[in-house]
């Protein structure tokens, strides 16, 4: 293990050199323009494995339908190094496809060119999601190799193009491939999130789910002008407006009669993971760009970001927004919102409790329009636990990297793919982040610290090394 630790810190400049490449094959799968990109990016990740002695296929996952036109959709890339019936084989995944980005956005460089600043920040689109985990992989891989030293572990590779784009096909694959390709598995790993603050590493262990609502408002069969009918008829947007107003409150409490009870209670074993994390306000502060916390403490924040349900109200489809003026009554208007939920929150029984009461609500205002509302998908939330022995193994590689016991914690977001795999599977499934809370992932001048990819690949590596000698 020293010797792998000692060559991931010699070739620094040869990690960020590969890096480098992948972060300027611009696999946005969010813009058609740029669907040859993915595909080329996968297949820099299958010749990069192929190098390194892996046995890589790739499963073809058929057509997208972008607005009437169908697309290839990229594919997935399935790699397999080793098959040691005595060791144990590990599950990883990562995603190569990325966010938009570009220069005019606000970007201080070309979003697809890896830059290292002043503070030794390696700035590119993919650099932190998810391009880095991959390769913090891959790197793991070259480094036994280059040294002759043999795997501790077999390893499984699911690399997928279309995360960004909600991982179509994705999920059918692995149930299709439960018992064939993913047969043998014992554990999963992804590192596809990041740690709680900038100085601490941690291990996620906890996600939020989430239902998504669309709440359309018909009424006049075509925008009135506001002069000649305003005041004389049932306005949708004034309807709309008005139901969800009364979804939540200004402090982030959910309206929604029934929905907390449904809500796992807060045990004294869990109580005591918020317990000294390494984590300010002011880094809630800065992440978003002014001081609006409603809680001014730690604790409740974190516990309403992570283990309590939130309701966010995300747009109006069909209502004027372009700069200038515009005396419009629209005549259909479309509320968009949506619940992250958590155990024990049921979508299902969720949705029906949005549904009776907005249906309430709108009913009580006596209008002559009409009101619907549906929920346009849903995703449950994943729950693991810290004390199975596949994130006890994941502890003891921080503190063998980093010198320090990681921070336990969850997320407010979602990554669908871990309950899948866990579902399809039966296996435990473990979130390992490399990179910090401050990496921008999605947004502009995203980065990884070089620390945190060199230190990253050797946790990674160690991971492997301390769940070989676990019984899973």
């Amino acid at each position: 293990m020293d010797r792998f630790l000692s060559y991931v810190d010699d070739h620094q400049e040869d990690f960020i050199d590969r890096l480098r490449k992948a972060v300027a094959i611009p696999s946005v799968s969010g813009d058609p323009a740029y669907r040859p990109d993915v595909f080329r990016m996968s297949e820099f990740l299958v010749g990069e494995l192929k190098r390194l002695g892996c046995d890589v296929e790739t499963r073809d996952l058929g057509k997208q339908n972008w607005h009437g036109t169908e697309l290839d959709l990229p594919p997935i890339v399935l790699a397999t190094l080793g098959n040691d019936p005595a060791k144990k084989t590990i599950l990883v995944y990562g995603h190569y496809d990325v966010q938009p980005a570009l220069l005019e956005d606000g970007w201080n460089t070309n979003p697809f060119e890896l830059v290292e600043d002043d503070q030794h920040r390696l700035i590119g689109r993919g650099s932190t999601d998810d391009k880095g985990p991959i390769l913090g992989w891959i790197n793991v891989v070259e480094a036994h190799k280059a040294l002759g030293i043999e795997m501790p572990v077999n390893i499984k590779f699911c690399l997928e193009g279309m995360e960004e784009s909600g991982s179509e096909g994705l999920d059918a694959l692995i149930f299709e491939e439960a018992d064939k390709y993913f047969a043998g598995v014992d554990a999963v790993c992804i590192s596809d999130n990041y740690w709680l603050g900038v100085t601490k590493p941690c291990l996620t262990y906890g996600l939020r789910g989430v239902s998504y609502y669309h709440m359309k408002v018909k009424g006049p069969a075509a925008d009135l002008h506001s002069g000649v009918f305003g005041g004389t008829v049932h306005e949708p947007m004034v309807d709309l407006v008005k139901v969800m107003s009364k979804l939540v409150d200004p402090n982030g409490h959910i309206l929604v009669p029934g929905v907390y009870d449904e809500v796992r209670p807060l045990s004294d074993e869990e109580e005591s993971t918020y317990d000294d994390l390494s984590f300010k306000m002011e880094e809630l502060d800065a992440a978003v760009g002014n001081s609006i916390a409603i809680f001014d403490d730690i604790r409740h924040t974190l516990q309403n970001r992570w283990r309590n349900p939130s309701l966010s109200l995300h747009g109006i489809e069909g209502a004027f927004y372009n700069p200038g003026d515009k005396t419009v009554i629209p005549a259909c208007v479309t509320g968009k919102f949506s619940i992250r939920t958590v155990p024990d929150m049921d979508p299902k029984k969720i949705t029906e409790l949005v549904i009776k009461y907005c249906n309430d609500e709108f009913e009580k205002l006596g209008s002559k329009n009409t009101m619907h509302i549906h929920c346009t998908h849903d995703g449950n939330y994943w729950l693991s636990s810290p004390n199975h022995p596949n994130y006890v193994a994941a502890s003891a590689a921080v503190e063998k990297v980093f010198g320090v016991k990681p921070d336990l914690t969850r997320e407010g977001g979602s990554i669908p793919v871990t309950l899948t795999f866990q579902d399809a599977l039966k296996r435990n499934v473990l979130l390992l982040p490399m990179g910090r809370g401050d990496d921008g992932a999605h947004s502009i001048n995203e980065k990884v610290d070089r620390e945190n990819y060199i230190k990253g690949t050797q946790l990674l590596g160690v991971y492997l090394y301390e769940v070989s000698k676990v019984d899973l």
